[in-house]
């Protein structure tokens, strides 16, 4: 009950609250994406890597964690759509939604409530190597069930949180500080990145329709929400990470269906009304599982 309340309340509650305002206050979701996906986003990364010495070994440990558990979460979710004897563009789905989860909006803020500041630089590193590997693995499905190419794969590396990174790393290598301004002007602007994602994807549910249940919404939900994080919970004894990153790589692990995927889907014509059932479903459903999870760890 407390990590319900203490916890997980303060962050759906700004969900909800953009839920409510954004239909009444006429919110432009896309408008406030962009601005957190192009601005907000990729100053709070260059704010949190520059002002802390992660060990490449450490942060490398890290990245093949996560990396491998998305890996087999996207497998799973291939091979029941295989089983369920599904359509190139419903394994393309399961697959999309086993491996996304929304690591920034939800992850970064319960983290911090969860395991405090200390994790931070841990669920950055996840949410970078998340969002890359979900990414290249998204497009290339939904190519893969059209019969295209995978050339719009590259273009992941153009994303503003991965190329915050070219900075980070030419003040690392040079050991040159980073100068005030600019280190007060990405920190106020990464200040701002939890709270504005949370309302945008309040704003972003709020204009979804009416879903219907059936039950590959419900196989999908529970691979993202159970299968995602149980593979964290047990791989970890392949790497020698912390307890901290481990429960950080946990938790992230265990998010809901992020939006993007919605985005994608429709962008590339998956199933999109399914796909976005999912995500606002497993969004309501991850206030539950994620309780349970924060509780265990």
């Amino acid at each position: 009950f407390k990590v319900f309340i203490n916890i997980v309340t303060p962050v759906f509650s700004l969900v909800f609250l953009g839920y409510l305002v954004g239909p009444r206050l006429n919110l432009d979701a896309k408008t406030l994406s962009r601005t957190a996906y192009y601005l907000l986003v990729p100053a709070f990364v260059f704010n949190i890597f520059s002002q802390v010495n992660i060990y490449m070994a450490v942060a490398g440990q890290m990245v093949a964690y996560t990396t491998i558990t998305h890996i087999l979460a996207a497998l799973a979710g291939f091979v029941i759509a295989k089983i369920l004897r599904r359509s190139r563009e419903m394994s393309a789905a399961f697959v999309m939604i086993a491996c996304f989860g929304n690591v920034g909006n939800l992850g970064l803020s319960l983290i911090d409530f969860k395991l405090g500041a200390s994790a931070q630089t841990s669920a950055t590193v996840y949410f970078i190597t998340i969002l890359l590997v979900a990414f290249v693995i998204c497009v290339g499905i939904a190519n893969w069930a059209h019969g295209s190419g995978f050339s719009a794969v590259l273009s992941v590396f153009k994303t503003p949180a991965l190329l915050a990174m070219i900075p980070v790393l030419f003040f690392y290598r040079t050991e040159l500080e980073v100068p005030l301004f600019l280190s007060r002007m990405t920190g106020l602007l990464g200040k701002a990145m939890i709270p504005i994602l949370l309302v945008t994807l309040g704003v972003q549910l709020s204009e979804v329709g009416s879903f219907k249940i059936n039950l590959d919404v419900f196989l999908a939900t529970s691979l993202r929400l159970i299968a995602a994080p149980l593979l964290a919970a047990g791989l970890f004894v392949f790497f020698s990470l912390s307890t901290t990153e481990i429960k950080a790589g946990i938790i992230q692990a265990g998010m809901p269906v992020a939006v993007l995927v919605s985005i994608i889907a429709i962008e590339y014509d998956i199933v999109p009304a399914f796909v976005t059932t999912t995500v606002l479903f497993s969004t309501i459903s991850s206030i539950l599982t994620l309780t349970a999870l924060l509780t265990l760890i």
